[in-house]
């Protein structure tokens, strides 16, 4: 069994400035991001090929904001280093533009292209969410079908990540919050799959206090209060990628991506909007007392001084003074959609569902998103 992986070096600089000079940026290089994060007055000077992801497309990354990219990127000189520097958007594209056969994108989702990497690829997040910086995993939503999959391969780890705190100080705060709880439920997640080890434990762990302690110092002092900890938030978000990159993430996001599909609900917030349920429906599970929930939840106590039987209530207050959770209802869904979505996340999510603590069939998943609907 595999304690933990690290396929990925990690390094850490106070400006982009410093990142270019120690990297050696040229004109091999090709750089995909946003354009407000790589302002004009950031590129002065910058000698590699630029390329920004929001020309191809909106919101979540999917198969058509990958295919309209191909076409720009088929059209350059060949790049010998991919360096993706943005969101869990720009990361998860990033690393499949460091393959040598992308085209057409849902062929290489459905394992008819090989999968080889020709590229050497460098990830710098400018969000504290994703952790997609040290994971092997890419996810797209794919139009036609309605939901989102994702591609897991080690061709897909980034041969170095890249923290610089720097990027991090213009994001609104509705975006701090919606990648921030990515982080802390991939902390979750991570220590509750059957694949959790001690390494990934005290990974996730380290996470999950880090940005309830953070959210804690918020709820009392107000949206400013997070520029004082950006870098931390910033670990915390590479701890959970850690340990989420071994042990797997599980039900909670499998639950979020046909909510994510269907409404283009960003990842963080279609995660938020169904953690409490997949957590209590963990917690009343009958007759059944799961030893690593019960670990994190005296963890979580500790953290934010409550009773273990009151954790789950204290983290949707907390939780919700951070960002407001919504109902399955709010984002437009239905009681027949909940049934559609349970099959497919049975159908189509078995990648995740096999991390979950216990074995959950469709009568669980429809029970989930109906606790969830009003």
């Amino acid at each position: 069994m595999k304690e933990i992986i690290f396929n990925t070096d990690i390094y850490s600089f106070d400006t982009f400035r410093e990142f270019v000079e120690e990297f050696q940026v040229d004109e091999q290089d090709l750089i995909i991001t946003n354009a407000f994060i790589l302002t004009d007055s950031v590129r002065q000077g910058l000698k590699a090929d630029v390329i920004c992801q929001e020309q191809y497309g909106a919101g979540e990354p999917s198969d058509e904001m990958v295919e309209a990219m191909y076409g720009e990127i088929s059209s350059m000189k060949p790049h010998k280093r991919i360096i993706g520097i943005g969101g869990g958007t720009v990361l998860d594209i990033s690393k499949l533009f460091a393959l040598k056969y992308v085209h057409p994108v849902e062929e290489l989702y459905d394992g008819k292209l090989p999968v080889e990497k020709d590229k050497e690829l460098v990830l710098i997040p400018t969000t504290c969410g994703t952790g997609s910086e040290v994971t092997n995993i890419s996810i797209l939503a794919f139009q036609k079908r309605n939901t989102k999959m994702g591609l897991a391969t080690d061709k897909l780890y980034a041969d170095k990540a890249v923290l610089i705190p720097e990027f991090l100080g213009n994001l609104p705060f509705r975006f701090f919050a919606t990648s921030s709880v990515d982080a802390f439920i991939h902390g979750v997640e991570s220590s509750l799959s059957p694949k959790a080890t001690p390494y990934t434990e005290l990974y996730g762990y380290k996470a999950v206090e880090i940005i309830l302690k953070g959210y804690q110092m918020i709820a009392r002092e107000g949206e400013q209060a997070r520029n004082r900890i950006l870098k931390e938030f910033l670990i915390a978000s590479n701890f959970a990628g850690l340990a989420f990159g071994t042990a797997g993430c599980g039900p909670v996001h499998a639950l979020s991506y046909p909510l994510g599909g269907t409404f283009h609900v960003a990842h963080g917030e279609a995660n938020y909007a169904v953690f409490s349920g997949v957590m209590e429906h963990y917690q009343k599970k009958a007759g059944v007392r799961l030893e690593s929930l019960e670990r994190l939840k005296a963890h979580m106590a500790s953290v934010l001084d409550c009773k273990e039987e009151q954790v789950l209530e204290e983290l949707e207050t907390l939780l919700g003074a951070v960002i407001r959770k919504k109902s399955l209802k709010e984002y437009g869904a239905d009681q027949e959609m909940l049934k559609v979505w349970s099959q497919s996340v049975l159908d189509t999510q078995q990648r995740l569902m096999k991390n979950s603590p216990f074995e959950l069939g469709y009568e669980d998943v429809l029970h989930i998103y109906q606790s969830l609907f009003e």
